[in-house]
C-alpha cells in the first residue's frame, strides 16, 4: 500500500479534482433538476449539485456515481461528460478543478446523505442560488440538454414507458422553452416512425380520450445513432 501512495507523489503544487452530477427529471410538466442541501462549509445551507472529490483509486465516472449514490440515494447507469470547470477562485478551500456530469433520469423519491442535508427536485425554473459555481454549470448543461434534443429523441429517458403524445410535446416545450401547434408537432413526430400505439383506440372513441404510445426502441436507436436533427 505505501508503495502504490508514493507512485502519485509529486513535489510540484496540483489541484484536486472533484465531479459533480446535474440529473434532470421530467415530472410531466416541467423539467426538474435534482440538488443537495450543503449539511458542511463552505455554503452550508445553500443548494448545489450532487458531487465530492475523486479518491485516488478511482475514475471520474465511479466518483460521480458515487457521490450520487451517497448524497441522493439515487442510482444512475449512465451519465454524460459535461465539461470541466476549473477558475482559479470556485472553491474557498483549495484549488479544485470540477469534472460535471449529465444524466436524464425518470423522477424518483431521493433522501439526502453524506454531506447532504437534504436531496429535493426543483423545477427548473424554480432552482435557488446555488453554491460554488454550480449556477453556470446549470447554465451550460441546460443548453447541452436543448442542443442534445435537436439531434436525439431524448424522450425515451424522461417519460413513462406508455405516454400520450401531449406529454410527449409538453416535455419538448419544457425543454426548450416554446409552445408547438398540436398538429404540427404530432405530425412530424409520427412522420419519424418513432412511436408504436399502445393497444388499440377505436375509431369512434371521443378525441377528448387520446392515443397512448411507447417509443420504438430499434428506431429510436436508429435515430440516435445517425444524431438525426429534430426541426419544429
Amino acid at each position: 500500500m505505501e508503495e502504490n501512495k508514493n507512485m502519485y507523489c509529486y513535489k510540484y503544487p496540483h489541484p484536486s479534482v472533484a465531479t459533480d452530477c446535474v440529473i434532470f427529471g421530467f415530472d410531466g410538466n416541467d423539467i426538474n433538476v435534482l440538488l443537495i442541501e450543503r449539511g458542511i462549509e463552505p455554503f452550508k445551507g445553500l443548494w448545489a449539485f450532487p458531487g465530492g472529490f475523486m479518491r485516488i483509486d478511482e475514475s471520474a465516472e465511479q466518483c460521480a456515481a458515487r457521490e450520487l449514490a451517497e448524497e441522493t440515494s439515487l442510482e444512475v447507469k449512465y451519465m454524460e461528460q459535461l465539461k470541466a470547470f476549473s477558475a482559479v477562485g470556485r472553491d474557498p478551500r483549495e484549488r479544485v478543478v470540477s469534472i460535471a456530469f449529465y444524466a436524464l433520469v425518470r423522477l424518483k423519491d431521493v433522501q439526502g446523505g453524506d454531506d447532504a442535508a437534504r436531496a429535493q427536485w426543483f423545477p427548473i425554473h424554480s432552482v435557488p442560488g446555488l453554491a460554488f459555481d454550480h449556477d453556470r454549470i446549470l447554465r451550460e448543461a441546460t443548453s447541452r440538454l436543448r442542443e442534445k434534443l435537436c439531434f436525439e429523441p431524448i424522450g425515451f429517458d424522461l417519460l413513462p414507458e406508455v405516454f400520450t403524445m401531449g406529454q410527449l410535446q409538453r416535455l419538448y416545450e419544457a425543454i426548450l422553452d416554446v409552445s408547438f401547434d398540436r398538429r404540427n408537432f404530432a405530425k412530424k413526430i409520427l412522420k419519424l416512425d418513432l412511436l408504436i400505439e399502445e393497444g388499440n383506440r377505436p375509431d369512434n372513441a371521443p378525441t377528448r380520450i387520446p392515443r397512448m404510445y411507447r417509443f420504438n426502441k430499434e428506431k429510436y436507436d436508429e435515430l440516435k445513432r445517425k444524431g438525426i436533427k429534430l426541426e419544429f
